[in-house]
C-alpha cells in the first residue's frame, strides 16, 4: 500500500523564488523570460501555463515526468544560484504559484505562474543596472537581455527596467539591486574593506573614467560652437 501526501488547499497561492534570463521580442514589441535549465529554449510572459517539454500530453506537472514550471521557497536559496558563471546576468524572479502545484523540501513544480517582480543584478563593471542590453545570444525571435549601466550600453539594443515591466505587461515591477559600489560603502562604513573589495572598487572607478574621457572626446569633437569639425 502506498501513503498518499495529504492534499494541500491555501487560503491564498504559496510564493517562490527562481531566476531566468530577461527577453525582447525580435520586433521590440514583447518582453518575456526563458528558464536557465530544463524549458529554457522556451520563453514565458509574466502569466504563463506549463507544458511538457517533452511534448508528451499529461497535464503539467506531472509526478512522472520533471515538466512544470520550478522555483524554490527561499530567496536566498534563489540568489545563491546567481552567483555561477553561467548565471551572473540573470535576474531573480518572485512569482506567484498557481494552479497544480508538487511541494518538494525545498521548493514547488507547478503548472500555473505569475511572476510579481524581477530584480536585476549590477552591470558587468559592477554599476546598478539602469537597462537591460542585448546580450549576444538568443533563441528564434527572441533577443536574450542583460543588465547594464549607462555607460556600458555601448550602441546595443537595450530597454529601460521600467521600460522592460511596460512591455512585459501584467503589473510587473522591475528594480535595480546594488552595486558593487553600495556594497563597497557598506563593507566601509563597517570597516571590513579589503583586497578583493578595494580591487572591484578600482575597476568600477576606471570604467566610469574610461565612459568620462569617451563623452569628452566626443564634445571635444563638435567644437565649442557645438558644431563638428569639418
Amino acid at each position: 500500500m502506498r501513503l498518499r501526501l495529504p492534499e494541500e488547499r491555501p487560503t491564498e497561492p504559496p510564493t517562490g523564488y527562481k531566476i531566468a534570463h530577461p527577453m525582447l521580442s525580435q520586433d521590440g514589441t514583447r518582453a518575456g523570460f526563458t528558464g536557465v535549465s530544463l524549458g529554457g529554449a522556451l520563453p514565458y510572459g509574466v502569466v504563463a501555463d506549463a507544458s511538457c517539454v517533452y511534448g508528451l500530453r499529461h497535464r503539467a506537472p506531472s509526478r512522472r515526468c520533471d515538466c512544470g514550471f520550478h522555483c524554490v521557497h527561499d530567496r536566498t536559496a534563489a540568489e545563491a544560484l546567481l552567483c555561477t558563471a553561467g548565471h551572473r546576468a540573470a535576474v531573480l524572479l518572485e512569482v506567484t504559484v498557481l494552479g497544480r502545484y508538487i511541494r518538494f523540501e525545498r521548493g514547488f513544480r507547478y503548472a500555473r505562474q505569475r511572476v510579481r517582480t524581477a530584480t536585476a543584478p549590477p552591470c558587468a563593471c559592477g554599476s546598478v543596472a539602469a537597462s537591460l542590453a542585448d546580450a549576444g545570444w538568443g533563441r528564434p525571435g527572441w533577443r536574450a537581455l542583460a543588465p547594464s549601466c549607462a555607460g556600458c550600453l555601448r550602441g546595443r539594443t537595450s530597454v529601460p527596467l521600467a521600460g522592460f515591466a511596460r512591455l512585459a505587461g501584467d503589473g510587473l515591477r522591475v528594480a535595480a539591486g546594488p552595486g558593487a559600489s553600495a556594497a563597497a560603502a557598506d563593507l566601509a562604513a563597517a570597516g571590513e574593506l579589503g583586497v578583493p573589495e578595494l580591487t572591484a572598487e578600482a575597476a568600477l572607478l576606471q570604467a566610469r573614467l574610461d565612459w568620462f574621457q569617451t563623452q569628452l572626446a566626443r564634445l571635444g569633437e563638435r567644437g565649442p560652437g557645438g558644431g563638428r569639425k569639418g
